[in-house]
């Protein structure tokens, strides 16, 4: 036998050794836990506060002596929630996980200052505030804004996140329990990357490390092996090692050693005599209380179990705290409660000025795309298709992009899609995409050490991130333009996003255009063409109006074509007078789920950066924000008869233009 063939061989059969060994530990402490009272199911998800906005961005989560401990990255408080109240200490920077130490007192890594302090009860410092990986003395001490921490007696031990290490806090000293640079390595000389939650499991370690989509256990010794996950970044149950995560960012362990996993917008488990990873609630990306299966989340980023056994939740997009609960009896935030928690157009704008994100701020830029714009082609193979999210500003190749508004980092993995066209950065309120991210036209650092490049063994550059708490401000350099020769802006929360002409002051930007609509289609509910008699649409039962329109804003060349904001019709008698006011049934005021697209959009709808640019509404259809739906034009509520079908497309300016179409209803 050839002796590489062999040596892959023996590796293999080390490999599924210590995965046997690594099953037997888990059923072992699975089967030690039995003994742990038992546990109601959860069922229900409820919100519990932020209603009011109370929130800035929920993040770290810890509960103990019926208190509540919920850090704000977005505001630098931290939260101690309890029957009495609301109590709020200020004074931290990007407060990140937190933890109950031996002493009864909270344990905050503060990202922003690449510290962690103790609420004693004012914010003291334990460890670190400077930049750096130095172990030593706890008060010299380097960390790369910290993310997470767990209290074990009155050790603490810190998921040094952009250091991808895991630290321990001892004695007045700092060292380096796990890890190097960033890579997957198990063993004695292990490698995360981007590692940012951490919590005890009986006398080891649970690591959520986010970059490589897996999670770790650290053993006493610092020998680090996998738990579960493949790491192809699939949304995947199963098996622990052929299961998958989306981005894992936080882990919390019950009372009868159960690990719950806080993944994107979901939460996941690892439980049972032999373990398995399964997802228990938030499959998609929302907000919505009830039970659980239905149940919707925004990037998760605390957890935590209370007294009662109850999931605390820290809901981050959504800036809420929510609670996996037992209780049967829970009451959903409604519709309007939902609606009330999101910015306005107008507050946004409020909330800075406005600029071009090119310099010079104040020179109009060409708009070249809008949001709801369908991306791809609707064809009868159902190729992949999506909704536009942002603004598109055209620039020249190369050119530098700069923020529109001051604005802090807060997501642990900001930066994503290194090196390709849709390299991007989201920050709380705004996204850039299309851009080398602190990189000059050729690839070359900026020089700008916010932005963190990883190489490879060449010393070719394979990444970069943007840590936690970094801040920027407007009309700084975010990176130059790559290939698309654009800046792709997107304006609001994740998943709140809105139509960035409306949420924005772009100086010396007009729209006195309104849109043009192209052709007006009418089919019946198998989607056969109705029959035309004489010019004169001759329909019965219920039918579908499909409307091709495009629109344009001032200083756009004739070949620009933009999505249409709004469109509708309405149906008139001959005279002239309303049978109904205009049903404006598609709006793109707010960012539309992606499922509805199809809702949305026609047969042989294509646009892009290349190809036709072809929009075919579906304007008897709903879609607006989070709702969506097939709908028809019902003759019964028409009667028969001559009348006039008017169709409306509209821009966000307020410009409309109505093409009227007679119609013939019979029986």
């Amino acid at each position: 036998m050839p002796s590489n063939q062999f040596t892959r061989r023996v590796k293999q059969a080390r490999n599924i050794a210590i995965l046997l060994t690594n099953v037997l530990i888990i059923a072992l402490i699975n089967s030690c836990s039995v003994l742990a009272p038992e546990r109601s199911p959860l069922i229900n998800v409820e919100t519990i506060l932020g209603q009011n906005k109370e929130f800035g961005e929920p993040f770290g989560l810890a509960h103990a002596a019926g208190v509540t401990y919920l850090s704000d990255g977005e505001l630098g408080t931290v939260s101690m929630i309890s029957a009495n109240g609301v109590a709020q200490e200020s004074g931290f920077d990007t407060p990140s996980g937190i933890c109950i130490g031996s002493d009864g007192k909270a344990v905050v890594a503060d990202s922003g200052r690449n510290a962690i302090y103790r609420l004693d009860p004012n914010p003291t410092i334990i460890a670190g505030g400077s930049r750096g990986n130095s172990d030593g003395d706890a008060s010299s001490a380097g960390f790369n804004s910290p993310i997470g921490v767990a209290c074990v007696g009155s050790t603490i031990f810190v998921a040094d996140t952009y250091n991808d290490r895991i630290r321990v806090i001892e004695n007045g000293k700092v060292r380096t329990l796990a890890g190097s640079v960033a890579g997957y390595l198990d063993g004695t000389e292990a490698k995360f990357d981007t590692p940012v939650g951490i919590a005890a499991w009986h006398d080891k370690l649970l690591v959520a490390d986010t970059g490589n989509r897996r999670i770790r256990v650290v053993e006493a010794d610092g020998r680090v092996w996998t738990l579960a996950g493949s790491g192809d970044g699939e949304m995947r149950d199963g098996s622990l090692l052929s299961a998958s995560f989306v981005q894992p960012t936080a882990i919390a362990v019950d009372a009868r050693g159960s690990i719950f996993i806080a993944d994107g917008n979901s939460i996941r488990t690892i439980a049972g005599p032999v373990p398995v990873v399964r997802t228990l609630v938030g499959e998609r990306r929302g907000l919505a209380d009830g039970p659980r299966l239905n149940a919707r989340f925004n990037r998760i980023s605390g957890l935590a179990f209370d007294a009662k056994g109850d999931l605390l939740i820290a809901d981050s997009e959504n800036r809420l705290l929510r609670r996996l609960t037992s209780n049967a009896a829970t009451q959903p935030l409604s519709p309007q409660a939902i609606a009330a928690m999101r910015a306005t157009p107008s507050e946004f704008r409020a909330a800075a000025p406005g600029r071009w994100p090119y310099d010079p701020p104040t020179a109009k830029r060409d708009v070249a795309g809008t949001l709801g714009e369908i991306r791809g082609e609707i064809t009868e193979n159902s190729d992949p298709v999506w909704f536009h999210n942002g603004l598109d500003i055209a620039g020249a190749y190369g050119e530098t992009a700069r923020f529109v508004r001051d604005e802090k980092v807060l997501r642990p993995v900001a930066a994503e899609n290194f090196n390709t066209l849709r390299e991007l950065l989201r920050l709380p309120t705004l996204g850039y995409i299309h851009i080398r991210l602190g990189r000059d036209p050729g690839g070359k650092p900026l020089g700008d050490e916010r932005f963190q490049f990883q190489t490879d063994a060449s010393g070719k550059l394979v990444n970069v991130r943007v840590p936690r708490g970094s801040k920027f401000a407007a009309g700084e350099a975010i990176g130059t333009l790559n290939p698309m020769n654009h800046v792709h802006l997107v304006a609001g929360r994740s998943g709140a996003e809105m139509n960035a002409l409306n949420a924005l002051d772009l100086p010396g930007f007009s729209d006195t255009r309104a849109p043009v609509i192209e052709k007006v289609s009418v089919f019946d509910q198998n989607w056969a063409p109705v029959e035309t008699v004489s010019d004169v649409l001759r329909i019965k039962n219920q039918v579908r109006i499909v409307v091709r329109s495009y629109d344009q804003v001032d200083g756009n060349a004739e070949r620009r074509r933009l999505g249409v904001y709004k469109l509708g019709y309405q149906v008139l008698r001959k005279d002239g007078s309303p049978l109904f006011e205009p049903r404006w049934n598609i709006s793109f005021e707010r960012m539309p789920a992606n499922e509805a697209v199809r809702f949305a959009y026609g047969s042989r709808s294509h646009s892009g950066a290349t190809g036709e640019t072809i929009f075919n509404y579906i304007v008897t259809n709903h879609v607006d924000g989070d709702e969506y739906g097939e709908g028809f034009l019902d003759t019964n509520e028409i009667g028969t008869g001559s009348f006039i079908l008017r169709v409306f497309a509209a821009d966000h300016s307020g410009n409309v233009t109505p093409k009227d179409i007679e119609i013939e209803v019979y029986q």
